[in-house]
């Protein structure tokens, strides 16, 4: 049996050391596929392999169908819109994540994010504090609970929203659950946004619901880009020159942004969130796990594809 390592920006060396070692221990071969610059090199790469661990790769239907033993793709991280669920399904293809490997990583960065927002990005000028102010966690899965921790060593005021996880939670982690997300946005000076880009979620984040937000808001986004209607949000930062927005996922429109918003806009030029020694190693070596539990016991537990 064979194991596909498939990512465009490699895994780290300890990380793939340790992903090696899983896998030689339960008797499948490792395969790598580092650095890669087109398509055909992973079309031809997943021809016979039974399962494939990526990270922000793409796993659509034409590399399923090139895949003629695949039985599982996992995705080192939380995010799996990279992958092609439904043509996976038509295969017969178990997708899983990794969820909470990276959660602390991408917390982190999103407070690394506010810092430089509110210290006006180290120019020079005097700004202001996180202490005292009020943070709002829009989605409370992994990274929100992380981002609550921390936020509680800066001494900040933590509010969340989330549809799919109870008040009872949230009240346990020290949290203000909120009922809706206007509630949130026109309550809090900071918003961390962590939910997953979903049909419902895409374009969610517009001019109406971030226009609510209190006089000098923060808007931090370690989530997906395509959560953001760009072009409402371009609108209202020009209607409002005290809104700042800090993004982990380069907008389309970055340009327009890094024009128009000087000093209120900034975006890392690739996705950094997951991007630590620490979480490289978790996600790579918990995906190896998840693979050989599948293949040895049926353990579907993070599977995220039905």
């Amino acid at each position: 049996m064979k194991l596909l390592v498939a990512t465009e920006k490699p895994f780290a060396k300890v990380a793939v050391d340790g992903i090696r070692e899983v896998a030689e221990q339960a008797g499948i071969e490792l395969v790598l596929l580092e650095k890669y610059t087109d398509k055909l090199q992973l079309l031809t790469a997943v021809a016979d392999v039974e399962a494939i661990i990526v990270r922000s790769d793409n796993i659509d239907d034409e590399v399923l169908a090139a895949a003629k033993n695949l039985k599982i793709v996992v995705r080192a991280g939380a995010g799996y819109d990279n992958i092609d669920l439904n043509a996976a399904t038509a295969h017969n293809v178990v997708v899983m994540n990794t969820p909470g490997q990276n959660s602390n990583a991408v917390a982190e960065l999103a407070f690394g994010f506010m810092v430089y927002a509110v210290r006006n990005m180290y120019n020079g000028t005097s700004g202001t504090e996180l202490k005292g102010k009020k943070l709002g966690i829009h989605a409370f899965g992994n990274v929100g609970r992380n981002v609550a921790r921390i936020a509680q060593g800066f001494g900040m005021e933590i509010y969340a929203y989330d549809a799919y996880c109870s008040n009872e939670v949230m009240s346990a982690a020290g949290v203000i659950p909120v009922n809706s997300p206007e509630e949130l946005y026109q309550t809090c000076d900071v918003i961390s946004l962590h939910i997953p880009a979903t049909p419902e979620t895409k374009a969610s984040i517009n001019y109406a619901l971030v226009g609510k937000m209190p006089k000098g808001g923060l808007l931090v986004n370690t989530a997906r880009k395509e959560v953001i209607d760009e072009e409402g949000l371009i609108t209202l930062m020009q209607e409002r020159n005290d809104l700042k927005y800090m993004t982990d996922v380069m907008p389309a429109a970055d340009t327009k942004f890094r024009t128009l918003f000087e000093g209120r806009y900034f975006a890392t030029p690739k996705k950094m969130g997951a991007q630590t020694a620490e979480a490289n190693i978790n996600a790579g070596i918990a995906a190896a796990k998840q693979i050989v539990d599948f293949i040895q016991n049926g353990n579907t537990r993070f599977q995220v594809n039905k």
